[in-house]
């Protein structure tokens, strides 16, 4: 009874009963996150893969959907990106350090810059196309009188260019689908951190987030170059 008592006594409280020891807990939940990137890549990369098919068929309307495109809105937006990108990697550093409360203050600047983005992106990027008729769809017709998108109605290749603008929108909206999902752990995230759930011996919830959401800042570091500076390159 007392060896029993003992055993409970020297139990880590962070280790589930079905792990052995913390370190094969540890390479499990980081295994399990692996296998979920994994299979998000294969994902992400059936629509590289459509996107480099169609970049090669019609070089032209990506060219002229590209140029429609704004760089430093976008060259912004991944700033923003590899900004939150830091701050997530500093919240797991104090997590692991034990400094509870930095790690509240840079989940919140996380999601405050993730938040930056997608509104970023809705307000003037979707939003000015979707008006102007730049949108894939039974009403797709580019506006001829907008100053910015009208030189697109007058364009020969109709169909290939709402296919560049249908590949756009998925693409870019996924990703920002991706953010949002993002944007839900971490309000669960931060008041947890906030109650001192997390620490040097409970920190893998927090680094597989890191994990996730650096994942999630990749994919825009492709997706910038891809739709706004590569087509544009190639001219009209």
């Amino acid at each position: 009874m007392s060896t029993s008592a003992h055993s409970h006594a020297g139990h880590n409280p962070y280790l589930a009963h079905h792990f052995e020891s913390m370190e094969q807990q540890k390479e499990a939940a980081t295994l399990g996150m692996w296998l979920f990137l994994a299979q998000e890549v294969m994902f992400f990369g059936g629509l590289f893969c459509a996107y480099a098919v169609n970049r090669f068929m019609y070089p032209d309307a990506w060219s002229m959907g590209s140029g429609s495109l704004s760089i430093p809105i976008g060259a912004f937006n991944t700033v923003v990106l590899l900004l939150s990108s830091f701050t997530v990697a500093l919240a797991v550093y104090n997590t692991q350090i034990g400094n509870s409360k930095r790690v509240v203050y840079f989940l919140i600047l996380t999601l405050v810059l993730g938040i930056t983005f997608v509104t970023v992106k809705w307000i003037w990027e979707y939003s000015p196309k979707i008006d102007a008729g730049v949108f894939p769809g039974s009403h797709w017709g580019p506006n001829p009188a907008d100053h910015h998108y009208g030189k697109l109605a007058s364009f020969a290749q109709q169909g290939p260019l709402e296919l560049f603008f249908f590949m756009y929108f998925l693409m870019t909206g996924m990703h920002a689908f991706h953010m949002i999902i993002g944007f839900a752990i971490l309000l669960v995230l931060i008041p947890m951190a906030w109650m001192d759930k997390f620490g040097p011996q409970r920190y893998m919830t927090i680094m597989n987030f890191g994990l996730y959401w650096h994942f999630v800042d990749i994919v825009w570091v492709f997706l910038f170059p891809m739709y706004y500076l590569i087509p544009q390159a190639g001219g009209h």
